[in-house]
């Protein structure tokens, strides 16, 4: 069998990395940037850890066997709405 190159690229995700930069510390509240993230992501909301999980099942079954070279964004549709 031939080895399959595929990868996950998450969108936005609340982490402790970035929570500075989404989520106000004091009020709690998206911040500027928060708020421009969700305004330009057809969901309109930030990814959870177990949005990944159906992606991630996929590309390692045997439904996606003929799969490879792919990026699968998930993103909740940020890159498809934003031009990025």
């Amino acid at each position: 069998m031939q080895g399959c190159v595929n990868a996950l690229a998450p969108g936005f995700f609340l982490t402790e990395q970035n929570r500075f930069l989404l989520i106000d510390a004091q009020s709690g509240a998206m911040t500027a940037r928060g708020q421009a993230i969700l305004a330009h992501t057809p969901k309109g909301r930030l990814g959870r850890p177990e949005d990944l999980v159906g992606t991630l099942l996929w590309l390692v079954s045997p439904a996606s066997e003929f799969v490879t070279g792919v990026v699968v964004p998930v993103d909740g549709g940020f890159s498809a709405f934003s031009g990025v």
